[in-house]
């Protein structure tokens, strides 16, 4: 049984071979090649979630579940929001093949999965990024849609004013990409093509006055349902997809605040991005379009980046 630290993800796990790895899981997923079951959550106390996430890949033969605790305030402490670890199973036999610490992963596969879904959804000459929070996901995803997208400018908010500095101090560093500190968020998102929201906000940041059409928004941040990032005015005039129906549908404030105020329906949600790259969906009709992808991670996204890096351990181990 391997135990695998987050140095160790963070050396082999690479954001670049995620997207792909992503691809491939998605597909498998809306394929019913993959199955998962919605995460059970348990709140330690208001605002602290304690989560499990099984799920299984029967053709990658393995099995296993994701244990997290999310606690939004945590970066008053600097400390990460999303911690815990992943357990994987051989799918055959039972057996734990390995245990891996989640917090690298959760960054990566995250990100991984907010440049597919802009790779699918956004307009092809896209090249102005607007991201609201400052935090891990958002370095993540400055470099993710990167990959997918050539950015001319990137444009930055949050409310903590030292952690946006330090932000475009690093980002700076390792991109050549003007970036932009913005004190409201209006004027962050104005121009913006690409919008990713990774706050830890309870109430709307993101208003659709504030979106110019063509926009597509990678709604990361709220994961239950009594919190959202996005104003009902933005969700009702977009076209929304998900990871996954059953998960949207359950747990994103973004859709079911605007649902519970009769402002939209359930077929709002158009269906899985699995599904758009697969083509049996149609994500984007025209330039015009403003489109959503409201993402919540998914178990299957944990359990194959898991597995992914055991393979690669393992094999240095046998010397391949």
């Amino acid at each position: 049984m391997l135990f695998i630290s987050e140095q160790q993800v963070a050396e082999l796990f690479d954001l670049k071979s995620c997207i792909g790895l992503m691809k491939d899981t998605l597909c498998a997923l809306s394929k019913g090649e993959a199955s998962q079951v919605l995460r059970v959550a348990m709140e330690i106390e208001e605002r602290k979630i304690l989560g499990l996430m099984p799920a299984s890949i029967p053709g990658r033969t393995i099995a296993g579940a994701k244990i997290i605790t999310v606690f939004p305030d945590n970066f008053k402490r600097g400390m990460p929001s999303h911690q815990g670890l992943i357990t994987l199973f051989d799918a055959d036999t039972g057996a734990l093949k390995a245990v891996v610490e989640a917090e690298a992963i959760t960054g990566v596969r995250t990100a991984a999965v907010s440049a597919l879904a802009t790779d699918y959804l956004a307009r092809k000459n896209a090249e102005v990024l607007c991201i609201l929070g400052s935090g891990l996901q958002a370095r993540k995803h400055l470099e993710a849609i990167s990959y997918v997208r050539d950015i001319k400018a990137v444009y930055v908010w949050d409310i903590n004013k030292d952690s946006l500095k330090k932000f475009k101090e690093e980002m700076s560093a390792k991109f050549p990409i003007p970036i932009h500190i913005c004190t409201e968020v209006s004027k962050a998102v104005e121009n913006a093509d690409i919008i990713c929201t990774v706050t830890s906000a309870k109430n709307p940041i993101l208003f659709g006055k504030d979106v110019k059409k063509g926009a597509h928004i990678n709604a990361v941040g709220a994961c239950t349902p009594d919190c959202r990032e996005l104003d009902t005015e933005i969700v009702k005039k977009s076209r929304v997809f998900g990871d996954r129906i059953e998960s949207t549908l359950a747990e994103s404030g973004d859709f079911l605040i605007p649902l519970s105020e009769g402002a939209i329906t359930k077929e709002h949600l158009l269906g899985e991005l699995g599904d758009v790259i697969l083509g049996n969906l149609e994500g984007r009709k025209n330039d015009e379009d403003t489109t959503i992808f409201e993402a919540l991670g998914l178990a299957v996204e944990d359990l194959a980046s898991a597995d992914y890096i055991a393979g690669i351990i393992e094999k240095n181990i046998r010397g391949e």
